[in-house]
Order: structure tokens, then C-alpha cells, then sequence
């Protein structure tokens, strides 16, 4: 039972972060959930003994759902903006709290938009390397390619 409560409290600490990229990756809370439930359910299946780096291991394996998810999505021809619809307005000053706070809710859907446009690679690496500052090289273990691809794919 300690080793159940072990790996739990193991996970537990990496959550947040693991359902922040899910959650940037997929632009869907429910669908970030999903990811990070799957990502659990594997964790717990794992011989704790066999990964030597619980956070990469994580992230490689959260990373690796998301992109399922995607092509499956993609297969459907479905695309999530799970707050509603795109809607843009321009004011003159954006001093007050509420005008920033709708500016920063038209940056995210912007966001959210150029990630749909993405393949499910490249918004994995844009992903880990532009919001998590995940090197490279370790972008490029995850996604299976040389360092310099990851590269390649990031600048396009």
C-alpha cells in the first residue's frame, strides 16, 4: 500500500505541470484532463524502478498522448476552442484590469488558433520549448527525431 501512496504522491507533484502542457498542446481542459488521467494510468502500470527521471518520463509520455489525441481530432476534423467563439476588439486604452484581462483572453484565443494550425509535432515541440523552456535535445527524444530537426520544426 506505501508503494501505491509512493507513486501517487510521485505523480501528484508533477501534475500542474503536466496538465499545464496538456493543456497548451490541446486548448481543452477536459481534453487536457484526459491526457493527464492516460499519463497516470500508465505511470501507475510502470515499475518505478525502470525510470530513472520521473519528470521526463512524464512529459515525454504526456506529450506522446497529446499527439494521439491530435491525430485522432484531426482524423474527425475537429477543432477545440473550448471558451467560445473568436471575437476581436480593439480599444484605445487598456489601463483598466478588466480591459487587460480581455486582452490577455484575446491572446490566448490567438493563441489557441495558431496551435490549431499546427501538426501535432511541431505544436508538441512549440509547445515544451516556447511556454516550458524544454531544451531541444530533450524535445527531440520525445518526439523521435535528431535535435536539429526539433530545430527545424520549431523555426517553421
Amino acid at each position: 500500500m506505501t508503494d501505491d501512496v509512493d507513486i501517487e504522491q510521485r505523480f501528484e507533484t508533477h501534475r500542474e505541470r503536466l496538465q499545464a502542457i496538456a493543456h497548451r498542446i490541446l486548448g481543452s481542459h477536459a481534453d487536457a484532463e484526459d491526457a493527464v488521467q492516460e499519463t497516470w494510468l500508465r505511470f501507475s502500470r510502470q515499475d518505478p524502478s525502470t525510470i530513472d527521471n520521473p519528470a521526463g518520463w512524464l512529459t515525454t509520455v504526456v506529450g506522446r498522448i497529446c499527439i494521439d489525441m491530435l491525430r485522432a481530432r484531426a482524423a474527425r476534423s475537429e477543432v477545440s476552442l473550448e471558451d467560445g467563439a473568436l471575437e476581436l476588439v480593439v480599444t484605445e486604452d487598456v489601463d483598466a484590469p478588466e480591459d487587460s484581462a480581455v486582452l490577455a483572453d484575446l491572446v490566448g484565443v490567438a493563441l489557441l488558433t495558431v496551435l490549431a494550425s499546427l501538426g501535432p509535432e511541431e505544436r508538441l515541440i512549440f509547445v515544451l520549448h516556447d511556454m516550458f523552456a524544454v531544451p531541444f535535445a530533450d524535445i527531440a527524444a520525445i518526439v523521435g527525431k535528431s535535435a536539429g530537426a526539433t530545430k527545424m520544426a520549431a523555426s517553421r
